[in-house]
């Protein structure tokens, strides 16, 4: 009689981008997949996000004339990030990016356009290509739906508790816990970890990633750090775990994300005098320290030009439409529902309409003006800064096995996604890119996925259906 409750080819613990991805790519190649989450629901952080990710020379870039290349991208990104300890990763994943977004919208069956109103920091032409809703929910139901179509197996509020590891070391399957805390040993021939990073562990952001650990935490809620733990039972080697992922403009007290697409395109934030003090254009994430620093209150200001093309995007016309952002009809308005002197707010706004116009060059550095000059009537936004997730993790090779101390693979085990160290630089929130996230989530996953049925024997594989 067997020792294992379950036996399959692959179990993939965690259930969003990431594990979704690796599943359908591993049942894909031939084997017995499941998928075990700790949450009573799928998604992650994926289901967060606005469902971008960037791929480099795809037939949707081509359909509507635009050239690039994984070199362009490698380069936008590095120039971005700068040299970290996934560098070999990010040119995996930049090779394999038009290969990861077309096999998203032909073999997962997920409705993609690339988007062309926007190309955010660091990109330097549009390549970032989303669900027409920019929903990450509607993402990761359109991944949910092709695990489905699979009939692969998917247990919620299913922890994994532990690794089981046989007499050389190597990985050979986990112990999981249903909601009545009654445990089940599964048998796997491969694992792939995918349970996300460790923004919800304030303990572990605090050790690791100190410039993050008193931002509000608005990322997926299981992102908890096991990887972490079981990486240092393992003896495997970490990885950029001082970076993360930061998004300088949560709407207060709403919790959404304020579009980024608004400051991109001219909005300016200003501190509760009324005065900016960075420059906004850097990105969500690199801005996000220097919000921060600036204290509270932080209003953002733009205009109605803005709001025109940030409204495109439809999750953003709905912040509009429960008061997400205020309009002000003049200055003085303005001063009044922001509770700032409206003179300060004045000087403030010609500084950088001078600017904006080429007047006189911009004292924070600020070149990328939007649409700006902006003019009335103004929209205001009461924001904080926030901490999306964090970007360090395990070290991993090019195929997603993960790595010990002295380079070598730990036998039978992958991860990918915000388990793994990422590709948004050595520390900081300043070398994250747009859709580099679930670039590496998606992409990592859909690699590993690959790479572990194509480690197993026959001997691993019992039960498996043939390819």
């Amino acid at each position: 009689m067997s020792d294992w409750d379950t036996e399959v080819d692959v179990l993939v613990v965690g259930a969003g981008g990431a594990g979704l991805a690796a599943a359908v790519a591993a049942h894909d190649a031939g084997a017995i997949v499941a998928i075990t989450e700790k949450l009573d629901r799928i998604g992650g952080n994926t289901a967060l996000s606005t469902g971008s990710l960037p791929g480099a020379g795809t037939r949707f870039q081509r359909a509507v004339g635009i050239e690039d290349s994984p070199e362009r991208l490698v380069a936008d990104l590095r120039g971005l990030s700068g040299s970290h300890d996934a560098d070999r990763l990010l040119e995996v994943l930049a090779e394999h990016s038009a290969e990861i977004v077309e096999w998203l919208a032909d073999a997962m069956g997920v409705q993609l356009d690339i988007i062309v109103d926007y190309r955010h920091v660091a990109h330097s032409v549009p390549r970032l290509h989303a669900p027409t809703s920019r929903k990450g929910q509607d993402l990761a139901d359109q991944m949910l739906a092709a695990v489905e179509r699979r009939a692969i197996p998917l247990a919620t509020s299913s922890p994994v508790r532990s690794l089981k590891r046989g007499s050389n070391g190597e990985i050979t399957g986990a112990v999981t816990a249903d909601p009545e805390g009654r445990e089940s040993s599964i048998r796997a021939s491969k694992i792939i970890l995918c349970v996300n990073g460790f923004g919800a562990s304030p303990k572990m952001v605090r050790a690791h990633c100190p410039e993050a650990a008193d931002l509000m935490y608005v990322g997926a809620k299981g992102s908890e750090g096991e990887a972490i733990l079981w990486g240092e039972e393992l003896g495997a080697r970490f990885g950029n775990l001082g970076s993360y992922q930061g998004y300088a403009t949560v709407l207060y007290p709403h919790g959404e994300l304020l579009s980024w697409t608004t400051i991109e395109k001219g909005a300016i934030v200003v501190n509760g005098a009324g005065a900016r003090f960075a420059d906004e254009s850097v990105g969500y994430s690199g801005f996000t320290a220097a919000v921060a620093r600036a204290g509270t209150p932080i209003t953002a200001i733009f205009d109605q030009s803005v709001i025109d093309i940030a409204a495109r995007e439809p999750w953003f016309k709905e912040v509009l439409d429960y008061g997400g952002a205020k309009r002000a009809s003049d200055i003085k308005q303005l001063g009044s529902a922001t509770g700032i002197d409206y003179r300060q707010l004045a000087a403030t706004l010609s500084s950088y309409n001078r600017a904006a116009k080429g007047e006189i060059q911009d004292p924070f550095g600020r070149t990328d003006f939007g649409v700006a000059p902006l003019v009335p009537p103004y929209w205001h936004a009461r924001v904080v800064p926030a901490l999306l997730s964090t970007q360090g993790g395990l070290a991993v090779d090019s195929l997603g096995r993960v790595l010990r101390q002295d380079d070598t693979p730990v036998p039978n085990l992958f991860a990918a996604g915000g388990a793994v160290a990422g590709i948004a630089g050595r520390s900081g929130g300043m070398g994250y890119a747009s859709g580099t996230g679930l670039l590496h989530a998606i992409g990592l996953g859909y690699i590993a996925g690959r790479a572990a049925v194509a480690e197993l024997s026959p001997r691993d594989r019992p039960n498996s259906k043939s390819p």
